[in-house]
């Protein structure tokens, strides 16, 4: 992933509701939801929620299929993926990270 298409992503997922949508997204799996499905659990206007995919398109980040007069939106993997791999790709110089007994990060170590 270029840092173009990275920051792109990022920016789209800066907003709360976005970002709660992609997560509803995320955890329904491939299947998606119709978007009358997902306003319903966001509880937020069906404009806004437009805005807010289009974004999301944009990015790249999810992907619509019609169904007859509905439309189901999934959160698009291969996308997200390559987003955690650009993000963690340098990660403790390309050792393996290390992690304590309780399953904390080095970041607790570091900010301790």
């Amino acid at each position: 992933m270029e840092s173009a298409a990275a920051l792109a992503s990022l920016n789209a997922l800066s907003h709360q509701h976005r970002l709660a949508a992609f997560r509803a997204l995320v955890q329904v799996g491939p299947a998606g939801l119709a978007v009358g499905e997902l306003r319903d659990r966001l509880d937020i206007p069906p404009a806004t929620l437009t805005a807010h995919l289009n974004i999301l398109r944009a990015a790249g980040l999810v992907s619509d299929l019609r169904e007859g007069r509905s439309i189901r939106v999934s959160a698009d993997f291969d996308q997200m993926d390559a987003l955690i791999t650009f993000l963690t790709e340098n990660c403790c110089g390309g050792a393996p990270c290390a992690t304590t007994a309780a399953g904390d990060s080095n970041l607790d170590t570091l900010t301790a």
